[in-house]
C-alpha cells in the first residue's frame, strides 16, 4: 500500500504541501489541529472507527445526516474506516503510519494500551506524534474522559466568568477545545520544523486542562504573584476601566478604553459635566477603584441616545469601541461580508458556506480545496481493497 497524495493537494503552493498526516482524533481539539495542517496544504487522512467520530451526531443543527459540528473541523482530509481491534485493519493502519510525517491522536491512556497505539508509534520513529490528552500524562485525572465544558470547569475559567453574584458561566464557544487544538497545531508545526533540522520523532502532548489554564493569562499570573483569587466580574475587566458594555437607549455598546489618553478623548466626546467633574478619573487606577460609580455615570449618559447615534459620535474619535453583535450580525458586517474570509465548501450533502482559515500567506488567504467526507468514503482506495463483483 502506497500513500499517494490527493490530487487536490498537489501544486497548491502551500507551505505544507507534500506532508502526510494521519489523524486518529475525534470531536474537536484534535480534528482542529489536523484541519489547520490541512488548510496549510498537508495531505491528511482521517481514520475513524466503524462507529464514526461521535461529533457526527452532536446535533442539532444538521446538514443532511451530519452534524454541522463535524463539518466545522473536518475539511481537507480523506476518510477511512478501520477497527484497530481487527488484525487486518490494524495492519493496514500500520502501513499508513509507516509512511506518515505526523500523527494526531487523542486516545485515552487506557485506549493506548488496549489498541496497541505504542506499537503504531514504534513503527515509525521518525514520525512527529501529537497527542491531545485530558490532562498531562501521569497525573491523577489523565485517564478520565474530558470535554470542553469539563475543562472550562476544572481550569478556573468558569470560576472567573459570569456576573459577580451569579453562577459560574461557560464561555459561549468551545474555547478549551480550540485553545488545545491550537497548541496541538503549534506542536505539530514545531515537530515538522525539527524534522527538517534532523531532530525527528518528537512527541508533543497538548493536555486539555493545562492548555485551558494557559488561557487565563493575566488572571492566573495575578493570582500566582499576589495570592489574590480572581473573582467573577461580569463584563468588567479586573485592571482596566471603562472596559466593557454600556447601556444605550435601545441596547448596548462596548467601550475598551485602555489608556488615560483614550479616556480623555471619551470625556471630550461625551462632554458631560458629571463626567468632567471627576478629575480623579483621569488615571486608570482611580477609574478601576471607582468602577461602580463610573459605570452608573456612563450608563446614564449613553442611555440618552440609541446605539446608532453613539456609533456615529464615536467614529473617528480615537475611543476604542465596538457594537455588540450576535453571530448573524458578525457575519453581516462589512469587514466579513465584503472580504474573503467566507468561502464555499463541498460536503456529502451539497455545498455550504464556511469560514476559511484566518491566516493569510503573502497576502493571500488559502482556499477551501475539499470539504468533509462521508464515513469511510476513501477506505477502499487508500487501503487498496478490491471491490466485490
Amino acid at each position: 500500500m502506497t500513500w499517494h497524495i490527493d490530487p487536490k493537494n498537489i501544486d497548491t503552493g502551500l507551505p505544507l504541501e507534500g506532508v502526510r498526516i494521519l489523524d486518529f482524533s475525534r470531536v474537536l481539539a484534535g480534528p482542529l489541529c489536523a484541519m489547520i495542517a490541512g488548510d496549510l496544504g498537508a495531505d491528511v487522512i482521517k481514520v475513524e472507527s466503524p462507529d464514526g467520530d461521535p461529533v457526527r451526531a452532536l446535533a442539532p443543527p444538521l446538514l443532511g445526516d451530519d452534524a454541522t459540528y463535524y463539518l466545522a473541523v473536518n475539511r481537507h482530509r480523506r476518510n477511512v474506516v478501520a477497527d484497530l481491534r481487527d488484525p487486518d485493519d490494524y495492519a493496514r493502519v500500520l502501513e499508513l503510519v509507516g509512511q506518515a510525517d505526523a500523527v494526531v491522536e487523542n486516545f485515552l491512556p487506557s485506549q493506548v494500551q488496549r489498541l496497541g497505539i505504542d506499537r503504531l508509534r514504534a513503527a515509525n520513529p521518525n514520525c512527529v506524534w501529537v497527542s491531545i490528552t485530558p490532562a498531562t500524562t501521569g497525573g491523577p485525572i489523565a485517564d478520565l474522559p474530558a470535554f470542553d465544558l469539563l475543562a472550562q470547569a476544572r481550569s478556573g475559567l468558569m470560576g472567573i466568568t459570569g456576573e459577580t453574584n451569579g453562577q459560574p458561566t461557560k464561555v459561549g464557544a468551545p474555547v478549551a477545545d480550540v485553545v488545545t487544538g491550537l497548541y496541538g497545531a503549534i506542536g505539530l508545526l514545531a515537530g515538522l520544523f525539527a524534522k527538517i533540522r534532523g531532530r525527528a520523532g518528537r512527541h508533543f502532548e497538548a493536555p486539555l486542562l493545562e492548555s485551558t489554564m494557559s488561557a487565563l493569562i493575566n488572571q492566573a499570573q495575578g493570582y500566582l504573584s499576589t495570592g489574590v483569587n480572581p473573582q467573577r466580574l461580569g463584563n468588567d475587566h479586573p485592571s482596566i476601566a471603562p472596559y466593557g458594555p454600556v447601556t444605550t437607549s435601545d441596547g448596548f455598546l462596548l467601550l475598551a478604553v485602555g489608556t488615560d489618553a483614550q479616556f480623555a478623548k471619551l470625556v471630550h466626546v461625551l462632554d458631560d459635566p458629571d463626567l468632567t467633574s471627576h478629575s480623579e478619573w483621569l488615571t486608570n487606577e482611580e477609574r478601576v477603584a471607582s468602577l461602580s460609580t463610573l459605570r452608573q455615570v456612563l450608563d446614564r449618559i449613553f442611555a440618552l441616545h440609541p446605539t446608532s447615534y453613539w456609533l456615529e459620535r464615536l467614529d473617528q474619535s480615537g475611543v476604542p469601541y465596538a457594537p455588540i453583535l450576535d453571530v448573524e450580525g458578525a457575519f453581516a458586517q462589512d469587514q466579513i461580508r465584503g472580504g474573503d474570509f467566507l468561502g464555499v465548501m463541498g460536503t456529502p450533502h451539497g455545498e455550504t458556506s464556511a469560514m476559511r482559515t484566518p491566516l493569510l500567506i503573502d497576502g493571500v488567504r488559502p482556499a477551501i480545496r475539499s470539504g468533509p467526507r462521508k464515513l469511510g468514503e476513501d477506505t477502499r482506495e487508500i487501503f487498496d481493497i478490491p471491490r466485490a463483483d
